[in-house]
């Protein structure tokens, strides 16, 4: 007969074997649910992607149909796409997206940019001048003249070697020495709330197309007007007025302007041929709202005069991963 000590044992093991097998059956639990909702996510980044190359396709057509159509509503305003409208929204069954329409006109084209212009433009994103104008002399001599003996033109300190001509791609200048993701991508500070809020970097400024003379005041960032000599009053204004009503003449941007250089002789407002069209799509869930999952691809398109060219555009380059500051409401 087993005593009851021996019954409390077996008892007691029991217990353990239970406290064992419910442990073993919420770890499986919380990982089935985990690999779920990963699928989940995956699914829904799959067909925000689809959803936004798509609409980017669709842009284009916009586009262009805004720049040669002349196409319009019976009220006047635009039927697809009236230049220098910032952006266009698209809502589908399947989820919304939202397409930036970012004119190459609207950046300093770094291949024909001084260091000056450069250095000023990162120490206006917050790189401290030292460092701002080391960066900048190193982009310079990266695109420099080949070295008649055939070695590096500049002692930059960097195991690559540098173009020696026209950078082909921006993202080249992330391998000057000193250039950080942060300078060239942008990053994320923090208001006097605590809000996190984007801060733009040089991607948003710079461009390797055009010939980069005249910078359209209607779409250059801020940090870019802010660099051209402007006060961040005058930066403020021209932002609020462009959102309002985009400046149609040099004459209706000339009085914040005058007297201001290199703004006044630098800032305009100019017609473009290379766009940028970057949109950012967000699936409808079966409840209705949007999913918090996010995918923007982006493609660099140049439109061509249609009576001379068939297709009238051409993309230049494709991104099947862009970034997007998110500076809009969506």
């Amino acid at each position: 007969m087993r005593t009851k000590s021996q019954r409390g044992g077996a008892l007691l093991a029991v217990l353990w074997m239970s406290v064992a097998l419910s442990a073993i059956a919420y770890s499986v639990a919380v990982t089935v649910r985990g690999e779920m909702e990963r699928a989940s996510t995956a699914t829904d980044s799959l067909r925000a992607y689809y959803l936004a190359s798509g609409s980017v396709d669709r842009a284009i057509l916009w586009v262009f149909w805004g720049m040669w159509g002349g196409y319009a509503n019976p009220d006047g305003s635009p039927r697809y796409y009236k230049p220098p409208m910032p952006y266009i929204r698209y809502s589908y069954p399947s989820g919304d997206v939202l397409v930036e329409v970012i004119p190459e006109a609207g950046k300093l084209n770094i291949n024909f940019a001084k260091d000056q212009e450069i250095a000023h433009l990162m120490f206006t994103l917050g790189v401290e001048a030292p460092r701002a104008e080391a960066i900048a002399q190193g982009i310079v001599s990266y695109r420099g003249p080949v070295d008649p003996n055939g070695g590096i033109t500049s002692d930059s300190g960097s195991s690559f070697r540098p173009r020696n001509a026209s950078l082909e791609e921006l993202e080249e200048i992330l391998l000057v020495p000193g250039m950080t993701p942060d300078i060239f991508f942008g990053r994320f500070d923090r208001d006097p709330s605590g809000r996190l809020i984007p801060r733009g970097g040089l991607r948003d400024c710079l461009t390797v197309w055009g010939a980069g003379s005249t910078i359209d005041a209607n779409t250059a960032a801020p940090a870019l007007l802010e660099s051209l000599g402007l006060n961040p009053a005058a930066v403020r204004e021209i932002v609020r007025l462009r959102t309002v009503k985009p400046f149609k003449s040099i004459d209706e941007l000339r009085p914040l302007i005058a007297g201001v250089e290199p703004a006044s002789t630098r800032l305009g407002v100019s017609g473009a041929s290379i766009w940028t069209l970057r949109a950012t799509a967000r699936v409808r869930l079966p409840n209705g709202q949007l999913s918090d999952v996010r995918r923007t691809v982006a493609a660099v398109v140049k439109f061509l005069d249609p009576g001379k060219f068939d297709p009238p555009f051409h993309v230049l380059r494709w991104y099947d991963d862009a970034w997007s500051p998110g500076v809009i409401p969506f």
